[in-house]
């Protein structure tokens, strides 16, 4: 068997390809891109696209799926939370081809506003998560997730964590399955849910998590290692590798099914070991699933509940003296801290100098401009999810009147424009808002990696496509006063947001030059 070094998220690509999967979709964010851009790089046979966003991504994998191909659908996992609406009602249609969702989340939020949990969200949305901790496991555990999906009629997420998604191994690669795409049958019983077509599917689905359940005490994904009866760990993800660095001799229950929890399996460790512990990061979701069946176990009270994990905050916490309930990252060797910075260059930087200069308001929003926040430009002053910036901004008004409109703006950039700022532009306009836009228009989603987007003109995969007219886009939604301008001339810049800022009826600037990374 050839092996070969890769990426947790390069594997994942590769057990798609090595699965047979058909189509992929995905919006780019960290920590989940490369594995969109590994499939169309690399394995050319899947049909892989950016969309605009996660929820228009998963709605496509759906789709594919449903019409008998096997799909995949790769986001962080903030973009879980824009495509939990279509999760939630594709958990009742179930699958025809198999379909996976890869959820990356962000312990310590290393490139994300929050560092949210969400096993919480395969738990409400009544679908099987498989948690890989290791390239290896991602490789084995995405083709896996596909045989799953069909054989149990349910979407299947396999959540991986930052350190999971960029850590290297050595992976054992293996042929590819060729799985034929499965004929589309119509069936609106099962596709189409009317409130009368939901209620039995919701059945189904009870039906369902029952026999998973017993898949997962069964399943090898989760799996008892015995060594210390003194002492039982139950660890999932990558908690499982620093587990296993630190405290060797112990007995281990590696939890790589985590929804639904092998609950048999649970005992039967716990009833082996003379004291249980749980270690995993974040919230403590296996932790309080152990208590719910009346094991007492140790974890939270010595875990951090905050942060992502390390092989010494483990050790500490298992060998040394943790603090109860402490949050430090035990840092043995501090370094000086490195704040992130935008480039020298940035077309973003012209902006912001002279928003800055104007001492106006700013409604920021998720993109590399979003480091405006801090020195030596210090002009963002809110910021929330994609697209809010113009939402927010609206809000502002509607709190305070047109004059706080005459001193804000909203800025947003061109691909974060089109994942969320279209639908609040069109709200600004249609409530009759009177404040300023800036879209930052550098020819990229340059924050995760400088991928292309709808208006750039560009694929995944390097074709040429149409390219979206923002300034177009804006006029279509009712914006009467629209002007393209160069950042870099900071003068002339500055005269037209003053001008537009004046103004008391909606308008949007955008800012049009390349990233200074871009070739």
């Amino acid at each position: 068997m050839e092996k070969k070094v890769l990426l947790g998220n390069e594997a994942i690509a590769r057990g798609a390809y090595e699965a047979g999967c058909h189509v992929a979709t995905a919006y780019p964010g960290t920590p989940s891109t490369e594995i969109l851009e590994t499939i169309g790089r690399d394995y050319r046979s899947i049909k892989a696209q950016w969309s605009p966003n996660e929820k228009v991504a998963l709605e496509v994998a759906a789709g594919a799926s449903i019409a008998g191909a096997r799909a995949l659908a790769a986001m962080k996992h903030v973009g879980l939370n824009v495509a939990a609406d279509p999760l939630f009602t594709f958990s009742y249609t179930g699958v025809n081809g198999g379909l996976v969702i890869v959820n990356a989340d962000d312990p310590s939020a290393w490139s994300s506003q929050n560092e949210q949990d969400n096993r919480h969200l395969a738990r409400a949305a009544k679908v099987p998560m498989i948690e890989p901790s290791s390239p290896q496991e991602c490789k084995d555990f995405t083709r896996l997730a596909f045989d799953l999906s069909e054989e149990y009629d349910r979407p299947v997420i396999v959540r991986i964590t930052t350190r999971v998604a960029h850590s290297q191994g050595i992976v054992e690669l293996s042929e590819k399955s060729e799985v034929a795409v499965k004929p589309f049958v119509r069936n609106p019983q099962k596709f189409v849910m009317l409130p009368a077509h939901a209620r039995p599917r919701h059945v189904f689905i009870e039906e369902q998590m029952r026999k998973l359940k017993d898949y997962s005490d069964a399943s090898p994904l989760n799996r008892i290692e015995w060594g210390s009866r003194t002492r039982g760990i139950i660890t999932d993800s990558v908690a499982y590798q620093y587990v296993k660095e630190t405290c060797p001799e112990d007995s281990v229950l590696k939890i790589g099914m985590v929804w639904p929890m092998p609950d048999d399996l649970i005992r039967q460790f716990a009833a082996g070991v003379e004291k249980l512990f749980v270690v995993e990061e974040l919230d403590p979701f296996i932790e309080d699933w152990v208590k719910m069946l009346g094991i007492r176990c140790v974890g939270k009270d010595i875990i951090p509940l905050c942060f992502e994990l390390t092989p010494d905050i483990v050790g500490q916490a298992l060998n040394g003296t943790n603090r109860k309930g402490a949050y430090p990252r035990y840092e043995t060797n501090p370094i000086p801290p490195r704040p992130p910075a935008l480039c020298a260059g940035c077309p973003h930087g012209y902006v912001f100098q002279v928003l800055a200069r104007l001492d106006l308001n700013v409604n920021g929003d998720i993109g590399c401009y979003t480091l405006a926040a801090l020195p030596p430009y210090s002009a963002m002053h809110t910021q929330g999810c994609m697209g809010a910036g113009i939402g927010m901004h609206l809000g502002m008004e509607k709190a305070h009147g047109p004059d706080i409109a005459r001193r804000s703006v909203a800025v947003i950039g061109d691909s974060t424009f089109v994942h969320s700022g279209i639908t609040p532009l069109i709200d600004l306009v249609y409530n009759k808002g009177t404040g300023t836009v800036i879209i930052m228009d550098n020819r990229s989603t340059a924050m995760t990696g400088h991928q292309d987007h709808p208006a750039t003109g560009k694929t995944l995969t390097g074709e040429e496509t149409h390219e979206l007219d923002l300034a177009m886009l804006a006029r279509a939604v009712g914006v009467k006063r629209v002007v393209t301008a160069d950042p870099k001339d900071t003068a002339e810049f500055e005269r037209i947001v003053r001008e537009e800022v004046a103004a008391p009826e909606p308008s949007v600037i955008i800012s049009n030059r390349r990233c200074i990374l871009l070739k």
